[in-house]
């Protein structure tokens, strides 16, 4: 059984020669570039609804 997202959960992750700060909240998926305050932040309707783009390498 998972457990429900009830509150923020915040995670770095290394890519490249940059890190970042990964956080999942209820609301949303937010990426943001360690020391900086402005990121890339997605609603989870935009993501299930496919609304969300992404880019394969």
């Amino acid at each position: 059984m998972a457990t429900k997202l009830d509150k923020a959960i915040k995670r770095e992750l290394v890519q490249g020669d940059k890190t970042y700060t990964v956080t999942i909240a209820p609301e949303g998926l937010k990426v943001v570039e360690k020391g900086k305050r402005n990121g890339r932040e997605l609603s989870w309707p935009s993501i299930i609804g496919g609304d969300a783009t992404s880019s394969e390498t």
